[in-house]
């Protein structure tokens, strides 16, 4: 099947955070409970049919703030040439990995290998240590979560989260955090020109658990425990109601 469209009917469930009273949780079930599963290595095409080997890391990444960059930059220091296929070979400065794209914000470099240009963190299939991301490879070297040494953009994705706040008719605002899926228009204008695309791809929804199983930790990062774990039973109760009108189409039920 291709990829499904843009838009679909969805399930959603807004609750207030637990931990924060001035927070509404809105958060995507439909999306939430869905079987996909990042399939990088495994069938991912890649967004552009010319780099199939380095999926969504063919632009490199955009640093949240100083403090996402900071922390990138501790486990840097602890990439080695068996993990890090462009490694200097040399003790590593800031600018082998960090530049500024044409509006000054600071992301991580781009480099070139074959003639596929992705994220200077990309390993390629064949390299000793490893394909896929150098970071994600020494968090599992480490015992340690991915998204604990991966810019916050590499982590979250395909899971948006967006900010907003909402005004009452009686004067009161609280702030609306809304927990969805990432899809082609979370690139902005250029999303619709991505030559393939894992969200909505019926390809990678495989997963034999659903999205806040397998992304728990991630989930936990960008809403609190406490909103977690609300989470939880919201979707457990929408899975028990089998509404099949609020499935995502891409997923095989």
């Amino acid at each position: 099947m291709p990829e499904v469209p843009l838009d679909f009917p969805r399930a959603w469930v807004e609750f207030t955070n637990p931990a924060d009273e001035t927070e509404v949780l809105k958060c995507d079930l439909t999306w939430l409970t869905s079987s996909f599963t990042c399939i990088f290595g495994s069938g991912c095409a890649g967004i552009y049919a010319d780099s199939p080997d380095v999926g969504c890391c063919t632009l490199g990444a955009h640093f949240a703030d100083k403090d996402d960059e900071k922390r990138v930059a501790v486990f840097v220091e602890l990439l080695t040439p068996a993990h890090w296929q462009a490694h200097p070979g040399r003790p590593v400065k800031r600018k082998d990995w960090v530049e500024k794209d044409e509006d000054g914000e600071r992301k991580t470099r781009m480099h070139e290998v074959d003639g596929q240009r992705s994220c200077v963190f990309s390993n390629r299939p064949g390299f000793a240590g490893g394909a896929g991301c150098a970071l994600h490879g020494l968090a599992l070297e480490l015992g340690r979560n991915p998204l604990e040494t991966k810019p916050d953009v590499c982590w979250q994705l395909p899971i948006r989260r967006t900010f907003r706040e909402v005004e009452r008719m009686d004067g009161t605002s609280y702030v609306e955090v809304t927990i969805t899926e990432y899809d082609r228009r979370g690139w902005g204008a250029g999303g619709h020109d991505l030559d393939w695309y894992c969200s909505g791809n019926t390809e990678a929804h495989v997963g034999v658990e659903p999205v806040y199983v397998t992304n728990e930790a991630e989930l936990v990062a960008l809403m609190g425990q406490e909103a977690y774990d609300e989470l939880v039973r919201h979707c457990e109760a929408h899975l028990r109601s089998r509404s099949a009108l609020a499935l995502h189409p891409a997923d095989p039920r």
